[in-house]
């Protein structure tokens, strides 16, 4: 093999493509990316049995060919080459050499023939949405998702195709995150994506225009973004029945502004860390919100003016829950629906519905 690359296309891809390459595994393959040349262009794999990211970029071909590299030292050796162009050759021992400029290196490489296909499924069914739309949800979602190995098919976010919308849930116990988007396709069908794999999806750089394909199997689902490729197992499992959590109506109403309220409650935040948990203790009544935080540190108290209606309320909430959900929404106002000191806090847009957010009260004392 024997190919030149355009040295910024090569890291970008390289950078990309070595998020899905496994640190762990024994087998040595795994822990490198496949470069696979073919006419004027060359495709670059990394896969770690479960996740795979492959991409293709244009090169110069002199012959074709494919080797696997270790992903570590490839990486370093491409981001550091000091010329706008990167030539890399093998020979028939499995050497291969890098050039750029007056840079040289000969390293290792391993036969591709131990490197795993990519799993090939049949498509049982499929949509496409815009890519800036679909990252917009999980953004708002994402932080939600379980690190509870204990119940995998939380440790994802449910994929609901229902009536011509698009239905993006994530669930970790303690809080609830919906975002929903109206689609083109008119499905029913519904499935979980590894946390790991939407951050993935979200790395992926995409142009404003650009659309997602996405490619469900049985057991496996393919994102298809510009020249990338991503694929995943699903998780397995019954997910909750997320419509039936979502309290109706409500007994208190508020209607705060997003910045106060996001800046009032890191101003709680600052008596507290991991190792010193306090709930940050919402006082609602008619002059708006007192918020007062108690920790072994210190005490610190603060208010908004918000409009009101409903019953006065004193509930407490997890600071960080309060400020992920906040902060994931993209709007100046929210609206705040509570019915009673121990139900789940309703986090709303002033109008419409794409979004939605559940966060469970903590005890008082």
């Amino acid at each position: 093999m024997k190919a030149t690359f355009l040295t910024s296309e090569l890291v970008q891809a390289v950078t990309n493509v070595q998020r899905a390459v496994s640190t762990k595994s024994t087998i040595p393959a795994l822990k490198g990316i496949l470069i696979k040349t073919g006419e004027n262009c060359a495709v670059l794999c990394g896969y770690d049995l479960s996740f795979g990211i492959r991409t293709q970029i244009s090169a110069e071909i002199v012959e074709e060919g494919e080797i696997v590299l270790s992903a570590k030292l490839f990486g370093e050796i491409v981001r550091c080459m000091p010329e706008q162009y990167i030539t890399i050759e093998t020979d028939e021992k499995l050497i291969t050499y890098i050039h750029s400029g007056v840079a040289d290196y000969q390293i290792m490489g391993i036969s591709s023939n131990e490197y795993p296909e990519f799993p090939s499924f049949d498509e049982l069914e499929s949509f496409s949405i815009k890519g800036e739309l679909l990252k917009n949800m999980l953004k708002q979602t994402n932080y939600a998702i379980s690190e509870d190995i204990s119940k995998p098919v939380y440790t994802g976010s449910l994929f609901d195709l229902k009536d011509g919308f698009l239905t993006v849930v994530a669930i970790d116990g303690c809080r609830m995150a919906l975002r929903k988007e109206k689609v083109e396709d008119d499905l029913n069908f519904s499935f979980v994506v590894p946390g790991k794999t939407l951050l993935e999806v979200l790395k992926i750089n995409c142009s404003d225009d650009s659309v997602i394909h996405v490619i469900v199997g049985k057991k496996h689902v393919l994102f298809k973004i510009d020249e990338y490729s991503i694929i995943s197992r699903l998780i397995e499992g019954q997910f909750l029945n997320y419509n039936s959590t979502i309290p109706a109506g409500f007994r208190t109403r508020l209607k705060v502004n997003t910045r106060l309220i996001s800046a009032a409650v890191e101003r709680m935040s600052l008596l507290t860390n991991e190792k010193l948990q306090s709930p940050v203790r919402f006082i609602v009544a008619d002059e708006g919100i007192k918020l007062i935080c108690t920790t072994s540190v210190g005490k610190a108290n603060d208010s908004i003016a918000v409009d009101f209606e409903g019953d006065d309320v004193e509930i407490g909430f997890n600071n960080k829950y309060l400020l992920d959900a906040i902060k994931s929404a993209e709007t100046d106002e929210l609206l705040f629906e509570l019915n009673g000191s121990n139900k789940p806090l309703k986090i709303l847009p002033t109008e419409g519905d794409s979004f939605l957010c559940l966060i469970l009260p903590m005890k008082l004392s």
